[in-house]
């Protein structure tokens, strides 16, 4: 499960929404929405800002989780990884 499929679950399930509520206010179908949840897709940025209008929830917290999602996939299974990552961020805070 992702960052973000786990953000959007536990939002969903404390307002007591189904998912095929969800599915139907971002124009997707069910499966989608539950693979989204479980990780096994991933979300495309445009549906954030539906789902969290659906939600209640601010973009910028879904958006957070989407792109550390993003960036461990991309890096998790390189052996640089990490280092990449370190130097991303020092570059980053200059």
């Amino acid at each position: 499960m992702t960052y973000l499929g786990r953000r959007i679950r536990e939002l969903r399930e404390a307002k007591g929404f189904l998912l095929r509520q969800v599915a139907a206010y971002i124009e997707a179908d069910t499966a989608l929405v539950s693979k989204l949840e479980r990780g096994e897709r991933k979300a495309q940025k445009n549906q954030l800002k539906k789902i969290a209008a659906f939600l209640e929830v601010d973009e910028k917290e879904l958006e957070l989780l989407w792109l550390a999602d993003k960036i461990i996939d991309d890096i998790d299974q390189e052996p640089q990884g990490l280092k990449a990552l370190n130097f991303v961020q020092g570059e980053m805070a200059k």
